[in-house]
């Protein structure tokens, strides 16, 4: 097999290229590419505890405990202990953090488009739907 005919080689390969130019883009916001997955999960849902939320982002819990320490030092999170449960945090964005979402996702998506713009209309849309399917998403 060659490299470009290897799924994870592709795959990863991608994975680099789009990490590193939307790492570039959330530099502009002093943020890194670190942070990305904990925002991205929290515009969806906030409330949610950081065991949950480092299951979202696929990291283990100390790492996301580093994450949600930087977050909280630039402004952009809270945790709130749960009443009936003193060891567990739900987290919540700042005003602002949300103030960041639109500004932000609109980077994510000018890097989505760059990427994607080799392909046509129909092309993107089989891409995502298999990426999905293999994802189980």
């Amino acid at each position: 097999m060659n490299r470009q005919e290897s799924l994870g080689y592709l795959v990863s390969h991608l994975n680099v290229a789009i990490a590193n130019e939307l790492d570039q883009r959330l530099r502009r916001y002093q943020l890194d590419i670190k942070l990305w997955p904990v925002l991205f999960a929290l515009w969806q849902e906030e409330g949610i505890t950081q065991t949950e939320l480092s299951r979202r982002c696929d990291v283990a819990n100390y790492t996301m405990t580093r994450l949600l320490d930087q977050l909280q030092v630039q402004g952009l999170i809270t945790r709130h202990q749960e009443a009936d449960n003193r060891r567990a945090f739900q987290i919540f964005l700042t005003d602002e953090a949300k103030a960041l979402e639109q500004d932000l996702i609109c980077e994510a998506e000018r890097v989505n488009e760059k990427f994607m713009a080799e392909l046509d209309g129909e092309e993107q849309a089989l891409l995502m739907k298999l990426l999905n399917k293999i994802n189980r998403i």
